[in-house]
């Protein structure tokens, strides 16, 4: 992707963003509010072109390409994504198989039925095949989704801010299943949206910060999540620290309010 400028009326979304994600890495993708992530993303999934510039996905560049058929080789999972709430689990996976919201069932056969368990039991909610989507947790219907993203069987999976709204549990359910299918999948390249490092597996191999619109820093994981970058990125005191393959973010900047409540040292009456 060479983005020389993403403009949304008269405002500049994206300026002078040059990326390329190569086949089995793991992105994550970060930035403070309006940096221009989604955006990143929407234009990585053929859903948005650039307004100067080129995007190339998967060898094929937009704009020379029908993007209907680029879109089924390309996962996307987004929580607000339009999903009937009384289908049941089973059903909204097999919808992946078509892009559709509603299922075309004359579309799917026996080996559709049965892919759409197996991915299920992949992402470890074999046990919701028969509940209704709307009944499922936040965590379940992540875990879902990403299933259904997964029908078409593509080479990558892009994924807008998945944890979103999520619980502790939820969350860890939801790191431990995106690990297990990166390294049962060796040949899918996976980009995350997301505000917290807390969020990435450890198998994020990479990762791109965002700030205003421009690339800040990219490149390996380990050399991108650091306090310096954080810091210029969010434009606050960060400090980042990873352990046993995760990685954890905390501003160390203290409050006015913060720093009244805390108990001052004592004076010494002595002369």
């Amino acid at each position: 992707m060479s983005v020389h400028r993403r403009t949304t009326g008269q405002e500049v979304v994206l300026d002078s963003v040059d990326w390329t994600v190569h086949r089995g890495q793991h992105w994550a993708l970060l930035g403070p509010n309006g940096a221009g992530k989604t955006t990143m993303l929407r234009l990585t999934g053929a859903l948005l072109h650039p307004t100067t510039g080129t995007v190339d996905v998967l060898g094929y560049r937009l704009g020379r390409v029908d993007v209907r058929e680029l879109r089924a080789r390309i996962g996307f999972v987004n929580a607000a994504q339009k999903v009937p709430l009384d289908a049941t689990a089973h059903t909204v996976v097999l919808t992946g198989a078509t892009g559709t919201v509603q299922p075309l069932w004359r579309m799917y056969d026996a080996a559709a039925r049965e892919r759409a368990h197996l991915l299920l039991a992949e992402l470890d909610c074999k046990e919701l095949a028969r509940r209704a989507f709307g009944d499922c947790s936040g965590g379940q219907r992540a875990r879902i989704l990403i299933a259904r993203a997964l029908m078409s069987d593509p080479s990558l999976l892009l994924l807008d801010e998945p944890f979103n709204a999520l619980d502790l549990p939820s969350r860890e359910d939801l790191v431990d299943a995106l690990y297990r299918l990166a390294t049962g999948r060796p040949g899918l390249s996976t980009v995350t949206v997301t505000h917290h490092p807390e969020e990435l597996p450890p198998s994020t191999s990479h990762a791109f910060l965002l700030r205003e619109g421009r690339e800040l820093v990219s490149g390996p994981v380990e050399t991108v999540l650091t306090s310096e970058n954080f810091t210029a990125c969010f434009g606050r005191p960060i400090r980042v620290e990873s352990y046993d393959g995760r990685w954890y973010a905390r501003s160390t900047a203290v409050s006015p309010e913060r720093r009244r409540r805390e108990p001052q040292p004592s004076q010494d009456p002595r002369p």
